[in-house]
């Protein structure tokens, strides 16, 4: 690692590979050439991901952890099913090569075998920078055998290794795709670090990646350009344009200024949102954000005895180094600093949820007034625009005679500029996205406050890691969909 608070870059390597081999050494030496290569031409660490079948997936196993590499094993179906593919000392003898890997996931927990085997191969896949395949070239024998894993693997453009099991020769597929480094992780290391905004580590995280959050929370919460707040002066600045306008129509005023202020007043607005378009200030902004509320949800549950799969289905272009680093390093500490469950939950309720629910309650009270204003304003605009143009109506339809000021004032000018104040304060609510937040706000505060009552009677890890997994995702969730709402935004 570059720096104290600079996350790890992993790559990961997946397998694929027949059961019966013939020419062992020439295809063990291929896989070892092979994983060498990638090791030498790439930075950071390689993680190995596979099945244990019989044959060449062993044969990987053995090469990948004698080159230096971990492995995580992904299992078509949970063991006890998986077992009825072994012979009893071929079982005892996966269950040997299983208690080494850092990390297991079964993929299927029903179906048929074939289906089971399939998705294994595609989720190896999904999981993977470059598949190694060792594979004849011939069609699959069966539903999820090698040559279907390999097509998935081109289909979709990854690096593919293919290893003859004949002559142990290799030949590379598309690695003009392959990533050696990863920007969006590469400019998150490459942050200032930033004092902790906690007095201590509350979740005994590793100090690095604590403070990783840390300096990503420090830069989105100092870095946040107000990017409503420009859009908001670009409607503001076209409602005086539209006012002085009609003062000079409605009054008669030929001041010089008055075209000059009009005219400045839509040169700022334009120069407003070109900046907006175009100054990339706001993207680093989001990445930022985004990056330290990962951490956070990542920090809650590092407690655990097993690594939450918070980001296991989340495939977010930007996010996949850091992701992949967050639930690898917590997989290592799990194992490694086991945590009581009281002073997990302690902790989770007062750093995390009480945290929370007080953070939504702060938001909403805030929304809640600014809310109430714009609406008194557009329907205070409205009442007024509909009653000076009611009274103009009147006044001309029976020849009313009225003084000067009020014909210019209540006729001309109220009746031009109202609706356009009108529409300014509903636009004001929408850039600010006010009603949704205020609904979103107390949706999240009964759901957390739901949470907060499960968490303090679970009595049992397996419960208690079911709702803590359910709150922080519901908790990604609410991160996710401002993600969505505010790159739109930007890229408009």
């Amino acid at each position: 690692m570059s720096a104290p608070s600079a996350l790890p870059l992993f790559h990961v390597v997946g397998f694929s590979g027949h059961r019966h081999v013939a020419q062992t050494a020439a295809v063990t030496g291929a896989i070892t050439e092979a994983l060498t290569t990638l090791k030498r031409e790439t930075e950071g660490e390689w993680i190995a991901l596979s099945s244990v079948a019989a044959g060449s997936d062993q044969l990987f196993i053995g090469q990948a952890r004698a080159a230096g590499f971990s492995w995580h094993a992904i299992l078509p179906l949970p063991r006890a099913e998986f077992a009825r593919d072994f012979s009893y000392e071929e079982w005892a003898e996966v269950e040997k090569i299983l208690a080494l890997a850092e990390h297991v996931r079964v993929i299927t927990e029903n179906g048929t075998r074939e289906d089971a085997y399939l998705d294994c191969g595609m989720e190896t896949v999904n999981g993977s920078d470059v598949l190694l395949a060792v594979w004849d070239g011939q069609p699959a024998r069966g539903r999820g055998g090698t040559a279907d894993v390999v097509e998935y693997a081109l289909s979709l453009g990854k690096p593919v290794v293919v290893i003859d099991p004949a002559t142990g020769r290799t030949r590379r597929e598309n690695f003009s795709a392959f990533e050696h480094t990863d920007p969006g992780l590469t400019f998150l290391n490459q942050l200032p670090a930033a004092s902790v905004a906690w007095s201590e580590n509350p979740f005994k995280a590793p100090d690095h990646i604590f403070a990783f959050q840390q300096k990503c929370d420090h830069a989105a919460t100092h870095g946040a350009p107000q990017f409503r707040r420009l859009i908001v002066s670009t409607v503001l600045l076209h409602v005086v344009a539209t006012l002085v306008a009609a003062a000079g129509l409605a009054f008669g005023l030929h001041l010089t200024a008055l075209p000059w202020v009009k005219l400045l007043c839509l040169a700022g607005a334009l120069g407003v949102a070109l900046a907006l378009r175009y100054h990339h200030h706001h993207h680093s902004w989001v990445r930022c954000r985004l990056a330290a509320e990962f951490c956070r949800s990542a920090l809650a549950t590092w407690g655990l005895p097993r690594a939450a799969p918070l980001f296991q289905d989340l495939d977010l272009p930007g996010v996949r180094g850091l992701t992949r680093a967050l639930h690898v390093l917590h997989s290592r500490s799990a194992n490694a600093q086991p945590v009581a469950m009281d002073e997990f939950k302690r902790t989770y309720l007062e750093k995390r949820i009480d945290d929370q629910l007080a953070y939504y309650q702060r938001q909403e009270n805030r929304a809640l007034p600014l809310h109430g204003r714009l609406k008194a304003g557009f329907w205070i605009a409205t009442v007024l625009a509909l009653t000076t143009t009611a009274t103009y109506a009147v006044c001309q339809t029976w020849h009313i005679a009225v003084p000067p000021w009020v014909e210019s004032a209540v006729f001309y000018f109220l009746p031009i500029s109202l609706p356009v104040v009108a529409a300014s304060f509903i636009s004001l609510i929408s850039i600010n996205d006010l009603q949704r937040r205020v609904a979103r706000y107390r949706e999240m505060h009964a759901m957390l406050a739901d949470s907060r009552k499960q968490v303090a009677f679970c009595q049992t890890w397996n419960s208690l890691e079911r709702i803590v997994l359910r709150t922080e995702r519901a908790l990604l969730q609410e991160v996710l969909e401002w993600h969505s709402i505010t790159s739109f935004a930007e890229s408009h």
